[in-house]
């Protein structure tokens, strides 16, 4: 799809979104896009892991993750009958 504008605008245009986006989840741990979805900022904390393969165990350290979850409208247009 073809929006009119240059590969070099687009690539900074999106950075400049994803810049917000990732600046605003770190200062409010949610950020809301209308008909799109929710991202959202959680820490998950220090657990003890095991390796499947080796049945080693180790220390999986405490860190944030960002959860994505997509609006009714999003699922909804992934799922349409085309």
């Amino acid at each position: 799809m073809q929006i009119g504008f240059s590969k070099k605008i687009s690539e900074t245009l999106l950075d400049d979104i994803f810049q917000i986006i990732l600046k605003n989840i770190i200062e409010h741990k949610k950020v809301k896009i209308a008909k799109f979805g929710t991202f959202t900022l959680r820490n998950k904390k220090q657990r003890i892991g095991r390796n499947p393969k080796t049945k080693e165990t180790k220390i999986i350290t405490e860190r944030n993750v960002i959860l994505f979850k997509p609006s009714k409208e999003f699922k909804a247009y992934i799922n349409k009958d085309d």
